[in-house]
């Protein structure tokens, strides 16, 4: 992937989990997936129900990427929400945006500390309580860095063929995943 598209998924991400946060909801996890450095799209996390539920669903947004042959994944998650949401211990900083890229030959892990700054809510506004990221310096890329067990498993599935005896793997992929939740956006080169 080349600096360009790295630095602009970057700051989409950053971008997007401000949004979230400014609205008083949780980022959820994204998977970008590559192939010969075009970007796929993005397949954002369905609700989830927690626990078992959360782990299978973040494994899951490795379909998309496994059904169009992807040579790189990039992977954002936030490593309270998942932590939280799967039930494990947290990984690394927290709060924290994540992001990998990984092929399958190893990984490179980025991680994007902040602080919650509390923004100021209208008098007896009953709404969430909601807050911007402020973000603090990034430490060093870690090449294969430890990641949650859910995120590894993702990132490993992302690169192993889809056994699917249908004439559009990669169409009914992204249309099974639609039907269960995930929200996915695909770029004009990978339209169904």
């Amino acid at each position: 992937m080349d600096t360009q598209t790295w630095d602009a998924l970057v700051a989409s991400m950053k971008n997007a989990y401000t949004a979230d946060l400014t609205q008083g909801t949780a980022p959820r996890p994204v998977i970008m997936p590559l192939v010969r450095g075009e970007l796929v799209g993005l397949i954002w996390l369905r609700p989830t129900k927690g626990g078992e539920d959360a782990l299978t669903a973040i494994v899951e947004l490795s379909n998309v990427a496994a059904a169009a042959g992807a040579d790189e994944v990039v992977l954002a998650w936030e490593t309270d929400e998942v932590a939280t949401a799967c039930r494990l211990p947290a990984t690394g900083p927290a709060p924290c945006l994540n992001l990998v890229h990984a092929t399958k030959d190893g990984h490179v892990l980025h991680q994007l500390p902040y602080t919650r700054e509390p923004l100021d809510a209208s008098p007896g506004d009953p709404g969430p309580v909601t807050a911007a990221p402020l973000w603090l310096p990034a430490p060093e890329p870690q090449p294969d860095g430890d990641l949650a067990p859910p995120i590894q498993a993702a990132l490993t599935y992302s690169f192993t063929p889809l056994e699917l005896d249908h004439p559009s793997p990669f169409g009914v992929t992204v249309l099974l995943m639609e039907d269960d939740g995930y929200t996915v956006h695909l770029t004009d080169t990978f339209t169904l």
